[in-house]
């Protein structure tokens, strides 16, 4: 019996932790210095590439705007990880290397896109099932698709 009851306990408890979610941290991870403490007119681009580091990623047009990206991921038994928390920090410099702006965003701030569409966008008519279906009724063969013979072919 006492055996019985100590299994019980040791599933009940396994089944509970299942349940537990794990986290994930991905991204820019701040040692002292937190990102938003740098200082528009103060720092300069040597001292915040000192005090934070090289950045997560630059402007790809602007080459004087600085990223600091990071996010938190929770995943719970097997669903999709689900971000509960992001931080994004703009450095914008100006043209002596002074630090002009400090723009912060979180996980409010931002947009889902959908960069993996599972339909390719195409041009032209959309063809229902019936069309489909019977579309090719009533065509002559000549008209029909892969049906174009090349010159110096026999006809049937």
């Amino acid at each position: 019996m006492l055996k019985r009851s100590f299994l019980v306990v040791v599933s009940a408890f396994i089944a509970i932790s299942g349940c537990q979610p794990t986290r994930s941290f991905n991204g820019y991870v701040p040692d002292q210095v937190q990102p938003a403490e740098i200082e528009p007119g103060v720092d300069t681009r040597s001292s915040v590439l000192a005090r934070l580091g090289s950045p997560s990623t630059t402007s790809t047009f602007n080459p004087d705007l600085w990223f600091y990206m990071s996010s938190t991921q929770q995943t719970l038994t097997y669903h999709h990880p689900k971000v509960v928390q992001r931080s994004i920090v703009a450095i914008q410099f100006d043209d002596s290397d002074q630090v002009a702006d400090v723009l912060t965003y979180d996980l409010e701030d931002g947009k889902v896109i959908d960069f993996v569409s599972r339909e390719t966008p195409t041009r032209g008519r959309q063809l229902g099932i019936l069309e489909q279906l019977f579309g090719t009724i009533g065509r002559l063969p000549s008209q029909l698709p892969g049906s174009e013979r090349g010159p110096g072919q026999d006809q049937p």
